[in-house]
């Protein structure tokens, strides 16, 4: 009996501030939270929830760990080039339209 692998996890490189809302807002509704639930879940005011989740405005890197853990989420850094790191998805760019 073989076994297949088990597909790679989602994981996202971000290459800006921008990137990291929609992920989050997203892992939000995928738990089924109100913005206020998971704003108190995480410490934090729904107002900053809120900035993060439509990338506005700063936000401490204390208060996005809080929220990424909250959420069951992680940030890892790691070499550009190292092999987990070229296995997480890259944001899609946007393609010319061939005529």
């Amino acid at each position: 009996m073989t076994s297949t692998p088990a597909s790679p996890p989602n994981l996202l490189r971000v290459t800006d501030a921008t990137a990291v809302g929609p992920a989050i807002r997203a892992r939000r509704r995928e738990q089924s939270l109100r913005i206020d639930d998971a704003a108190s879940l995480s410490g934090v005011s729904v107002d900053l929830l809120s900035r993060l989740e439509n990338g506005k405005g700063a936000v401490r890197l204390d208060k996005l760990l809080a929220v990424l853990d909250s959420l069951g989420l992680a940030l890892m850094l790691g070499p550009k080039d190292h092999p987990g790191m070229q296995a997480a998805s890259r944001p899609a760019v946007a393609r010319p339209q061939k005529s």
